[in-house]
């Protein structure tokens, strides 16, 4: 009878084990996943937004939808830099906080009472800053690997 007990406690912790595994590499895979969804947005609005910029200076509603998409971009930044982090992670998400504190800065620049000034969007260095968070895009789908 002991014995059936012990193989029964030795299997059950073999089984937490395995399912902590799975849980790990489950969270490390969706951690992934939303990093890179989050940068793929940048990386959007980075490509639009110099045309959009052109196109806002004469219609208003370019400028309001330039505008949206800054306030919405603003949201994700927030959103993303609370996400908790997988242990092996968790420096490049630091970094990706960092530079996402940046662009925030930046955002909030040029958007002020939740209003788009074109003038200081179109002198700002909300792209550059963009294209250096999509920089880290190899590394972020490294961990994955």
């Amino acid at each position: 009878m002991k014995k059936w007990m012990f193989l029964l406690l030795i299997l059950s912790t073999m089984m937490l084990n395995a399912c902590s595994l799975l849980e790990g590499a489950n969270n490390s895979i969706d951690y992934v996943n939303q990093a890179t969804q989050h940068i793929n947005k940048l990386s959007n609005f980075a490509e639009q937004a110099p045309q959009m910029m052109k196109d806002a200076a004469l219609n208003p509603e370019t400028k309001q939808e330039l505008e949206n998409q800054l306030n919405g971009l603003k949201k994700e930044i927030e959103q993303f830099n609370l996400k908790s982090v997988p242990s092996f992670a968790k420096d490049i998400h630091q970094q990706l906080v960092e530079k996402n504190e940046v662009l925030l800065k930046e955002i909030n620049n040029v958007v002020e009472n939740g209003h788009l000034a074109l003038d200081k969007l179109q002198n700002s260095q909300i792209l550059t800053t963009i294209n250096d968070i999509t920089g880290l895009i190899n590394r972020i789908t490294n961990l994955g690997s």
